[in-house]
């Protein structure tokens, strides 16, 4: 594995060579789709697999008021928010326990590609078992997190305020306050955008999932017959997905009370613990995969699977997929630590990426995918989080 690690670096480096020699650029591509050789499905999944294929591997330089941190402390997970100007980060800390920053990507340009690392005091050393951005006094106004229980402390969610970290907020506005839910056990969690869960997020515990609202405290449980490992709220349709450990993934219809009947929307089942969910645009089509490593494309109307990537490698691991409808991608990164690239439409895989480092159960790189790194005058990119290194793969 690991001579096969290297040949793919060492193929990485020459990558730009080998495009060259091969004729496969950006206006005979044109050329072809102009004199008709190209139909458009072609022409789509050549243009995606041109400019994958172009992205080269670039060190960021992380600034910081605490240089001597950066070089000890390691990237464990990375999340970037919706309009790709913030990087929310996990670092484990070398003498144990985490803490959190938010990394401000409005530098992330050629040829420099320095960013700037805010840090608070907060600190904890219990494990971080899910994550995701919370929009509850503007949009990421939060982060919302799944902490494991440890000793006599029991778990918790609790939902951090960005404002919190140093040179974070604007001139006058005051920092926010620190807020905890008592939530033992959480495996996964969600923020809710939609109406008819206002102000609310979703943990899923174990055979439970728990739909809490942040102003009233008001909570709603729904017995399940498995663990769930992930979740996400539609943004139209009143539903609230999730993935269990036995495989299943079903919809609560939000518009039902706890102690009704009929909650139970849609159900789909894969043969292993499902470990990520994610609803497309539309609200059509839903992606899933689990720890067998199979990813597949749900119709949420049919309830088939109408497509199936292949090369995903999972066998025990919570790993996320990260879908970007507006470049046709998925991407995914592997036990094995590669992480790759599919085309969204075809399925086809268009690019895979060795990890830096030797491949190692605690060296799984973290990545985020953007079409607009920085804000939206940045550049489509993917950026990756392994050991103490953030690297960014942007377009040519």
């Amino acid at each position: 594995m690991e001579r096969k690690r290297l040949r793919l670096l060492e193929e990485e480096e020459q990558q730009g060579k080998k495009i060259a020699r091969l004729g496969f650029n950006a206006s005979s591509l044109l050329q072809k789709s102009k004199l008709g050789f190209l139909n458009a499905t072609s022409y789509c999944r050549l243009a995606h697999e041109l400019r994958v294929s172009c992205m080269q591997r670039k060190k960021v330089q992380i600034q910081s008021s605490d240089p001597s941190a950066l070089a000890s402390d390691q990237f464990n997970l990375i999340m970037a928010d919706t309009n790709s100007d913030r990087l929310f980060t996990v670092n484990d800390v070398k003498v144990g326990g985490s803490k959190y920053g938010i990394i401000s990507l409005h530098g992330l340009k050629t040829p420099t590609f320095r960013v700037h690392m805010h840090e608070n005091l907060y600190f904890t050393n219990r494990k971080v078992n899910a994550m995701c951005w919370a929009s509850l006094n503007h949009l990421d106004s939060h982060v919302l997190l799944c902490l494991m229980g440890i000793a006599e402390t029991p778990g918790c969610a609790t939902l951090l305020p960005t404002s919190l970290f140093v040179s974070n907020h604007a001139a006058g506005d005051r920092p926010g306050m620190l807020c905890s839910f008592r939530i033992p056990g959480a495996w996964s969690c969600a923020w809710s955008l939609n109406i008819q869960a206002n102000n609310c997020f979703s943990t899923g515990l174990s055979r439970r999932v728990l739909v809490t609202s942040v102003v009233t405290g008001h909570r709603q449980s729904f017995g399940t017959s498995s663990d769930v490992l992930t979740q996400q709220f539609a943004v139209t349709a009143p539903l609230l997905f999730n993935g269990c450990r036995s495989g299943e993934i079903f919809a609560i219809d939000l518009r039902c009370q706890n102690q009704g009947k009929g909650w139970k929307a849609t159900c789909l089942f894969h043969d292993s613990a499902v470990t990520s969910v994610q609803i497309l645009q539309e609200e059509q089509c839903l992606m899933a995969s689990d720890m067998a490593g199979t990813i597949k494309l749900w119709d949420l109307r049919t309830t088939k699977c109408i497509r199936q990537y292949e090369g995903h490698v999972n066998e025990y691991a919570h790993l996320p997929l990260h879908v970007h409808e507006e470049e046709g991608i998925m991407v995914a990164v592997g036990q094995d630590c590669y992480t790759r690239i599919w085309s969204l439409h075809d399925g086809q895989l268009l690019r895979t990426i060795p990890s830096p480092y030797p491949t190692s159960k605690a060296d799984i790189p973290s990545v985020a995918f953007s079409s607009r790194l920085g804000g939206t005058r940045g550049a489509p990119g993917l950026l990756m989080a392994v050991r103490q290194d953030l690297y960014c793969f942007s377009y040519s």
